[in-house]
């Protein structure tokens, strides 16, 4: 078989995750998506020899870590007939993996694979087990009956992805502890949504590290993983600074679980952090994690299409997607079953909801925005909408509440407030997140409205439910803010009176690793200054204007920091004798 010719550009190693066949290549169409670099969007599979993997990181220009996610499996043991627990020489190893790639090769997947892979995304017909991956047999995906400890942090989508993760855990075998003491195995599902949330991740990590530590060298090895929004963000940086986190699960690989933990049984790191088109884990029923508890989440979208300025939902999360209706009536009928008197509809940007899977509807006109509101994305046609949705769910149980969290004020046309409004068991409580009260502010924000759009959008809504409650987000400090856009924030929570607000202090993170405007150094201190690519004087040729080149020596005046990183501006291009002098 030969392999295909694609544009240099378009190549790029990639994992299934159902474990399809085996070949030395794989090659795929990446997701393109904005902001993300080949690197990003290629998921490296390092299921050749070792040899191998490095040749191919050095044609490429890799680093060690330089792809989004890279995973380390034992190499002696896959398709060979030696033992397990020992290695041939690297004589024999050469020889016999360039026997064994032919004859992979022979049998391994032609180009029809991937453009199959690549087709219309159909809906898994159940969660259990998938046959194993060539590299591990299929005892090695059971839990064995290994206690699992998990802990949460952040938004609500959280709280259900901790119950998406322990349903497929629990079909795996694994058991559910709420000793950290007695666990084999303990997962944090993060967040990244504030530097405060992972700072909180970065401690935990440390009392876990003294724990594992003093693990009885009687009990199984124990082993951490992290899960969410905090390992797609900073998957390189865990798997290097922390070398005892054993798992990386994005938010689209929980089905991968039993998967990376086989894989860390080994000793060796694994993770899963790409993120997917289609993934709305539509058929994993979640487990409730309160067996007395009397509400639940559920789920019903996953991504964020907005790109706010500020946010890095859309580069944790992925794309916008939601779940079939008849998969969410499903859940809320069992939930109503088991007698729970209250459900809230989670997604990034719940009222955007838009099902296309029943094709019948996919031409249908798109519902109209809130008036005066503006979206950063093209128009989308067809599907059943959130009005359809909310008006189904609520006809489920009469005696079932209906919330919903967390929405964007765009999407409330008038037949959304129509149905809240007729609909007794559909609260009359509505998050409109404003973030600031400035137009001026908003539209750096990228919010796709002003001021005035949402001032008259709360009045409508007043006035379409009478007594309704108004909750609301709001950012400060946000970059560029004045004390006058920060006094229009305060007029508009007087105006509006909203019955709750969630106010947070801007938090400067990166959204960008590589930024074509900034250079990257290091102090003496070993810091990371980041810095704009600016003009700047020479010291030892006065009158001279330069722009910094790797390997120089600059002055930089310092005007912020974060725990990791400082950022400042550049004064001029120096000597390190000179430096000092000039300080």
């Amino acid at each position: 078989m030969t392999r295909p010719e694609v544009p240099a550009e378009r190549k790029s190693f990639v994992y299934q995750p159902s474990g399809g066949p085996v070949a030395e290549w794989y090659l795929s169409v990446a997701c393109e998506e904005p902001g993300r670099t080949a690197g990003d969007r290629g998921l490296f599979s390092a299921m050749h020899p070792l040899q191998c993997v490095l040749q191919v990181q050095r044609s490429l220009g890799w680093g060690p870590l330089a792809s989004v996610s890279w995973l380390s499996l034992r190499m002696c043991r896959a398709h060979s007939s030696l033992s397990s627990t020992t290695c041939p020489s690297p004589e024999r190893q050469e020889d016999g993996a360039r026997k064994d790639f032919s004859s992979r090769l022979a049998t391994g997947p032609t180009f029809q694979h991937f453009l199959k892979s690549a087709s219309a995304p159909q809906e898994k017909l159940s969660s259990e087990v998938e046959d194993p991956p060539p590299y591990l047999m299929m005892d090695e995906l059971l839990g064995r009956e290994r206690k699992v400890y998990l802990e949460t942090y952040g938004c609500q989508m959280n709280v259900n992805d901790t119950e998406i993760a322990w349903s497929i855990l629990q079909k795996s075998g694994y058991l559910r502890t709420s000793n950290l003491q007695e666990a084999d195995v303990i997962l944090l599902v993060t967040c990244s949504i504030r530097e405060k949330a992972e700072q909180t991740i970065w401690n935990r990590l440390h009392q876990l590290k003294a724990l594992k530590t003093r693990r009885p060298r009687s009990r199984v090895p124990l082993r951490i993983g992290i899960l969410g929004c905090m390992a797609e963000r900073l998957k390189e940086e865990i798997l290097n600074r922390e070398k005892m986190v054993d798992v990386l699960a994005g938010p689209d690989a929980y089905r991968d679980l039993p998967r990376l933990l086989a894989v860390a049984e080994s000793g060796q790191q694994a993770a899963n952090v790409l993120l997917s088109l289609d993934e709305t884990y539509a058929d994993v029923m979640p487990v409730q994690t309160s067996p007395s508890a009397t509400s639940a989440f559920v789920s019903i979208m996953r991504g964020c299409d907005n790109m706010c300025s500020y946010c890095i939902v859309p580069f944790t999360r992925g794309r916008e997607r939601s779940r079939p209706v008849a998969s969410i009536l499903e859940e809320v009928k069992k939930l109503s079953e088991q007698g729970l008197k209250e459900v809230t509809l989670l997604g990034q940007n719940v009222n955007s909801f838009r099902d296309n899977s029943e094709v019948q509807f996919n031409n249908a006109v798109s519902t109209n925005l809130s008036r005066g509101f503006a979206t950063n994305y093209k128009a989308k046609q067809g599907g059943l909408r959130f009005a359809h949705l909310l008006d189904q769910v609520s006809r489920v149980d009469p005696e079932m509440r209906i919330r919903f969290t967390s929405p964007h004020p765009k999407d409330f046309p008038d037949e959304v407030l129509q149905l809240i409004h007729e609909r007794d068991n559909i609260c009359k409580q509505i998050h409109l997140p404003a973030q600031s009260g400035s137009s001026r502010v908003l539209e750096a924000m990228r919010r796709g409205y002003s001021r005035e759009a949402y001032v008259e959008l709360v009045h409508h809504i007043k006035e379409s439910i009478p007594g309704v409650s108004l909750s609301s987000d709001f950012i400060a400090g946000f970059c560029g803010e004045t004390e006058e856009d920060h006094v229009q924030t305060v007029s508009l929570l007087r105006e509006v009176q909203y019955n709750m607000g969630f106010l947070f202090a801007y938090s400067m993170r990166q959204l960008s690793k590589r930024s074509a405007t900034d250079l990257c150094g290091r102090n003496d201190g070993n810091l990371k200054v980041i810095f704009p690519d600016a003009d700047m004087e020479d010291v030892n040729n006065p009158g001279l204007r330069v722009r910094a080149q790797p390997g120089d020596y600059v002055l930089v005046k310092i005007t912020s920091a974060s725990s990791q990183t400082l950022r400042g501006h550049v004064l001029c291009r120096t000597t390190l004798k000179d430096s000092s002098a000039n300080c």
